[in-house]
């Protein structure tokens, strides 16, 4: 697949010109998500919640593809990441955070296992986001190969001493013409499910703005009808972030550790 960094910067000088949306207001109040999205099914984010604990500085790196390195994006401080750590510093106010941006376009898993070293293990992370499955899709090449792979990545992360949590692919056109984008979707879920480890709908969150909502495609995706944009790399932060804050929360009482984790302000919309 070719890399997409030209295309970045292309989307990045389209929306200076035309006067893009300024990461401040990527959020609109219509950013809702179907009840529950905004909760972990599966694990424990343990490294987190001790850190929160004893109020110290939590460091994460946001680890995949386009999606994570922001193609699509206004600016750099509209890319998922750097909206992700704004708002964990909101659930977690006094408390230092740090959400390290490692995305590289157009990568699959056997590319990113390359770079696991230099981008994860040398950052010292407390928690990785791992997003993937979306270029193992549009590659045609069949998702079977990818599981080992997969399965792979998560044994080093573990090894690393870090929390984890995947991020499924988006829901968009350009995916969703592909036979392959439920099945890998669905071999996600069995994954995180199997090897308890947290898994975001990203999926979810999306399809349910197009099939529940009936909210065109051009609210949420760039024009490729691929990339995501500020208002959904914006929701996808908030409603991440929620969910670590409330995983934290439960793990801290589960374990015992008496921690007072702030609420944050303002709520996140769900819908029914």
């Amino acid at each position: 697949m070719v890399r997409l960094r030209p295309f970045f910067f292309a989307v990045f000088l389209a929306a200076i010109a035309a006067g893009g949306a300024r990461a401040d207001d990527s959020v609109a109040g219509d950013c809702k998500g179907k009840a529950g999205i905004a909760r972990f099914e599966n694990g424990g984010l343990i490294h987190v919640a001790a850190r929160v604990a004893q109020k110290e500085t939590i460091t994460v790196v946001a680890f995949g593809s386009s999606s994570t390195e922001g193609v699509g994006a206004s600016n750099t401080r509209a890319t998922y990441p750097a909206r992700l750590e704004a708002e964990l510093k909101q659930h977690f106010p006094g408390i230092s955070v740090r959400v390290v941006n490692r995305g590289v376009s157009g990568e699959d898993v056997s590319e990113m296992l390359k770079r696991f070293d230099r981008d994860i293990m040398k950052v010292k992370p407390d928690l990785v986001i791992w997003q993937l499955g979306t270029n193992a899709i549009l590659r045609d090449d069949g998702i079977t190969p990818e599981q080992p792979l997969i399965m792979e990545g998560l044994r080093r992360l573990k090894k690393a001493n870090a929390d984890i949590v995947m991020m499924d692919p988006q829901f968009a056109p350009k995916v969703l013409r592909d036979p392959d984008a439920i099945p890998m979707v669905e071999m996600m879920t069995k994954i995180a499910k199997e090897s308890n480890i947290p898994l975001f709908h990203r999926f979810e969150l999306m399809r349910h703005w197009r099939d529940d909502l009936e909210m065109p495609y051009e609210k949420f995706l760039s024009p490729d009808l691929l990339h995501m944009n500020d208002f959904s790399y914006g929701c996808t932060a908030r409603y991440l972030a929620a969910a670590i804050a409330d995983d934290v929360k439960a793990t801290s009482k589960m374990d015992g550790v008496h921690a007072s984790v702030p609420p944050r302000t303002g709520t996140v919309a769900t819908s029914r």
